[in-house]
């Protein structure tokens, strides 16, 4: 599975760098949009299986750090908008329904096997962080970028630890 989420990623990746060459904050704020769904779609299923009574020892942990995750990812966002990420239609229509079908397709490939769940919401991580990574080494320095960079890892190495934990 993990083959199939690079390679999925991979294709993504390459097509929204397409059509957000050389708008690096619109294409920051369509990235920082997407970048929630997973959080929410775990928080769900966390919920749903709750009240299933299928809690395991880690569901609060894990509950309490997707729930941080998603609010870092928010902040992530509305800065991007402070920066006219969000200025076009065009973009806030791509934006909101491909984080429609990517929170559902979360949703139901946390259900069926979350360690993979996470495992692509890692990989998405690492995307991010070398995203803003390039655009510093191009840009210069931009202390809040780097922020959101240094964020960007921390939740990697969550994911990687969420994935350790189940």
């Amino acid at each position: 599975m993990e083959k199939i989420n690079s390679f999925v990623l991979n294709i993504t990746v390459g097509i929204i760098d397409r059509l957000y060459f050389g708008r690096d904050y619109q294409r920051f704020w369509v990235l920082e949009e997407i970048a929630r769904a997973p959080y929410f779609a775990f928080l769900s299923v966390l919920h749903l299986r709750e009240s299933l009574g299928l809690r395991g020892p880690e569901h609060l942990y894990l509950m309490k750090e997707h729930f941080t995750q998603s609010v870092n990812e928010t902040e992530h966002l509305e800065y991007m908008e402070s920066r006219g990420g969000n200025t076009y239609w065009i973009d806030r229509f791509f934006a909101r329904h491909l984080v429609l079908v990517y929170y559902w397709i979360n949703v139901v490939y946390y259900w069926i096997s979350p360690r993979n769940a996470y495992h692509l919401s890692y990989e998405v991580e690492v995307h991010a962080a070398t995203t803003y990574a390039k655009y510093l080494a191009i840009n210069g320095p931009d202390e809040r970028i780097l922020e959101i960079l240094n964020d960007e890892l921390k939740h990697g190495h969550e994911l990687l630890k969420a994935m350790e934990m189940i």
